[in-house]
């Protein structure tokens, strides 16, 4: 971990799988909308590795092979309409994320979150946790023209944060996180508490450190604080 001219200012975060625990209510959601269309419902489990690459992809991944793609996009509306109506029934931080939040807070550093999770869900689920008014930016799947993996998210978030990229770790738990974030130049850390597929391989990815707790999130930060 090479941080000798690596000067903190800005901790981004991805959403599902990193910052917010949301698999409850989006799995809740999806075997609703199975149910709905007469289809059997899934096991929890097998389906969150999917969260993080989106509501389609879960489909696709416990459904693609039954479905044409018209009853498809009818499951994921369905999905969808379910989803925005119960954006935080479930969802809460992961263990220690809190005490990351006001960490970072209380040493002066901005922080903020980088999602390929459309406006219409973002914006209500940051306003159930309390979180808009203390994030520096937030960007979602449509904020750009590109969601993740290109860096015009990643460098948004810094013109918003009104920071240089190069001064912003990322986290997140997807190897499109860690290739946007290394594509805007900032250092990355892949959260390997988050949503992996047993096929990921993060050792690959290229992040900067592995980290397998918000705990250890933090840790992270006060070494770059004090190195």
């Amino acid at each position: 971990m090479m941080l000798m001219d690596f000067k903190l200012s800005c901790v981004l975060f991805d959403l599902d799988g990193t910052l917010v625990d949301t698999a409850p209510d989006l799995i809740a959601c999806f075997n609703q909308a199975l149910q709905l269309h007469q289809l059997p419902t899934v096991e929890a489990a097998s389906v969150k590795p999917y969260i993080s690459f989106g509501a389609m992809a879960m489909i696709k991944a416990k459904v693609g092979e039954q479905l044409a793609e018209q009853q498809q996009a009818e499951l994921l509306e369905t999905m969808l309409d379910l989803y925005q109506n119960n954006i935080a029934v479930h969802s809460v931080f992961f263990d220690g994320i809190a005490d990351t939040l006001a960490m970072i807070e209380a040493a002066g550093l901005k922080w903020g979150v980088v999602t390929n999770k459309r406006e219409r869900f973002t914006k209500p689920l940051m306003q159930a946790l309390q979180l808009t008014d203390r994030a520096a930016c937030i960007i979602s799947g449509d904020t750009t023209a590109n969601p993740k993996p290109h860096p015009e998210p990643m460098l948004t978030a810094c013109q918003h944060a009104g920071v240089q990229p190069e001064q912003c770790v990322y986290i997140g738990d997807a190897s499109h996180d860690i290739i946007a974030g290394k594509a805007a130049q900032m250092k990355t850390l892949a959260a390997v508490y988050g949503y992996l597929k047993p096929t990921d391989t993060p050792e690959t990815w290229g992040a900067d450190a592995l980290i397998a707790s918000p705990q250890q999130l933090s840790a992270w930060i006060q070494s770059a604080l004090c190195r």
